[in-house]
């Protein structure tokens, strides 16, 4: 169905990815590649200077543990764990799921969702902005 399928996960809201695996899964259903990606929050002024050695110590744990948890949800896919590439990467979840899609030539991006509320209306959240922004289809799940 779709060769390169991007999948937004927060590693620490992983239920909100495990409604979107089958979803993923479906559509890879051939030979397609499951990207599942990690956003870090960016890094914190660098007026902190006196504190950059711990942040970055911080900061390398932060992906070390979200590195460990995305390949712990490698496990929930049924397809061939070969299929499925894990990625980090800090910044802006928006422009990092659309840099990751330019990079890859990504054929759709799958990103779970909680129900709307007052909250993510006025706010907005991470799949409203990942879907206003996006390059190519957005299936988002509920």
């Amino acid at each position: 169905m779709y060769k390169t399928i991007i999948m937004p996960v927060d590693v620490f809201e992983m239920e909100l990815s495990d409604k979107a695996v089958k979803h993923a899964e479906f559509m890879a259903q051939e030979n397609g590649v499951i990207h599942l990606l990690h956003v870090l929050p960016g890094a914190a002024s660098m007026t902190m200077s006196r504190f950059a050695a711990d942040l970055r110590r911080f900061e390398e744990h932060l992906h070390q543990e979200a590195e460990s948890r995305l390949k712990t949800m490698v496990g929930h896919f049924r397809i061939d764990p070969s299929r499925i590439k894990i990625h980090v990467r800090p910044g802006n979840i928006r422009d990092v799921v659309n840099e990751l899609a330019e990079e890859l030539h990504a054929d759709v991006i799958v990103i779970g969702s909680r129900n709307p509320s007052i909250t993510t209306h006025l706010l907005g959240s991470s799949a409203s902005n990942v879907i206003r922004h996006a390059h190519i289809p957005v299936l988002v799940v509920r």
